[in-house]
Parts: C-alpha cells; structure tokens; sequence
C-alpha cells in the first residue's frame, strides 16, 4: 500500500451512497415542554437516561410504618413487664406489718357482713335516719278510732304523676327537679278526710325540694283554688296552711270543705290534703297536724 492510499474506514463520504436525512423530532407528547408557554402545558417530564450515565438517587424509604412497628413491640414489652411483676408480687406472701406503738389494743369486734347486713350497717357513719331511712315510718299516724283508707304505702313517679291535673308535664317536670321516691298515707274520721304525702328529691345541686314547695304555693292563691294567701306554718321553713274560700261542689254530692299545707325540710316535701264532708275546715286543727308532721322530719 502507497503512502498516498488511505486505510479502510478513514475515507471521505462515497459519492454514490444515499444523502444522509436527520429525522424530524416527536411532536410534544403530554408531560412535554417547549417554547416560552410550556409553563401553562405542565410539569416537563425528566430525560431519558442516557447509557452509560450514572442513575440519579431513588428517594429515601418512609419510616412510619417502622416506627410504629418499635413502638408498638416496646408497648408490649412494658405490658409483658408488668404482668410479670404483679404476677411475681402475687405469689409472693404478705409483708406483716409493722408493730404498732400502743400493743395492748383490744381485738376488732366487727361483725363478717351475712344475710341481715343493710346499707346502714356499712355505712353507719354517714346514714342519715331521717333522709336515708324509711320514710313511711316518718308518715304521722292515725287517730284512734280512725278508719286507714290507703298506706302507709310507696307511691312511684307514675302513680304520683296521676294525682295531677296534667299527669304526663307532671311526670315530666318531677323527673327533671329530681325525684327521688315518695310515701303515702290517708285515713277518714267523721266526715273528714286527711292524706298525707312525703316526696324525698335528691337535692344534690340545688334544694328542689324548697323550690317544689314555691311553686306549689305560687298557684294556691289562684281563685280556683284556696283563694287567699293562707297562714304560715309555726317554726318552719316556708311551710304554710291554706283554708279555700270556697267548697268544692259536684252535681248530686253535698258540698266538701278542703284546707291544704305545704312545708320542706332536709330534702323533704310535705303535703297535706285536709277534706271535711260535715262542715268547715278547722284552721287551728290543720295548724296543728302540720306541725306535728313537720317535727317528725
């Protein structure tokens, strides 16, 4: 080969082979940018990676799920820990105490709890016989020769309801005030007729059962009802007594006299319905029995 030949593959392009035609670029695909508007297209997609270019870093792996795993198992580790310790200090036999400074004590006489055991016998000290007894017992008795006509007897929210004109804004309103239970008592004499109602309220937020007693004086004064004012009760917390101006009549029945009283003490409404068939209401008789069942509370 002469110094003026050429060796294969550094000769120039062949005159006889086809011209050499680029091809044209892709039309913009979705993702793509070009020209000044590609901000209003969309984000610009990332270049293929060239071969033999180095891989760009992956994002790093999220570790809450991890973390939750550890504390999880730690929460269960504290809890096995636990266990095991009470389960330990269970086995193990008591620790006697430690001898006390004054040694020649007597020996506990307190009773094991059996069949006879009440609430008042565990909790002596913070029973209170007039609210947390039996109220029926607090209830005045009959007169001698008097005839018992209902009680003394439990009377329960329903049954209390019904003596009202509206028994179910009756039932309504002492479930609001708190009612707590009720007891009742009534009994006939010549002609006259005496019930005796005690109502115990909870009186935990407020004293519902002095507020009771307002309201039930607020409407005595209406004209079909006592009428007047009425007399208030000796020594008490704004008890009072009420003689209706008029009797109350019915068709074909002769006329009945009525009186009625109103007191409150520790949580306690008293109510006391007073009828005579035989003539007027004694004041000074109503006076008296509301008195008396006042001091018993």
């Amino acid at each position: 080969m002469s110094s003026t030949e050429e060796p294969p593959g550094m000769s120039g392009p062949d005159p006889k082979a086809p011209p050499v035609v680029a091809p044209e670029p892709d039309p913009p695909g979705p993702g793509t940018a070009s020209g000044p508007d590609a901000s209003l297209i969309g984000p610009v997609a990332e270049p293929a990676a060239r071969p033999g270019a180095v891989a760009a870093a992956r994002p790093g792996r999220r570790r809450g799920r991890t973390a939750l795993i550890v504390a999880g198992a730690a929460a269960l580790g504290v809890l096995a820990g636990t266990v095991t310790g009470y389960a330990v200090q269970y086995q193990r036999p008591p620790t006697p105490l430690v001898p006390l400074a004054q040694r020649d004590l007597a020996p506990s006489t307190t009773s094991p709890a059996d069949r006879k055991t009440t609430a008042r016998t565990i909790s002596a000290d913070r029973w209170d016989e007039k609210t947390d007894g039996d109220p029926r017992l607090l209830l005045m008795p009959k007169p001698d020769g008097a005839k018992t006509e209902a009680g003394p007897d439990w009377q329960d929210l329903p049954s209390v309801s019904a003596g009202y004109e509206s028994p179910d804004g009756a039932f309504q309103d002492l479930l609001r005030v708190g009612f707590r239970r009720c007891a009742r008592t009534s009994w006939s004499q010549g002609g006259v007729y005496v019930e005796i109602t005690l109502m115990q309220f909870h009186d935990d937020t407020s004293v519902d059962s002095k507020s009771y007693v307002r309201r039930q004086k607020d409407y005595m004064q209406k004209p079909e009802y006592a009428g007047n004012a009425g007399k208030p009760i000796p020594d008490s917390a704004e008890g009072r007594v009420y003689v209706y101006d008029r009797p109350h009549t019915k068709p074909g029945y002769q006329p009945v006299y009525r009186g009625r009283a109103f007191a409150w003490r520790d949580g306690t409404y008293m109510d006391i319905q007073y009828e005579n068939a035989a003539g007027t209401v004694s004041e000074s008789a109503l006076q008296a029995l509301a008195k008396q069942q006042l001091e018993r509370l």
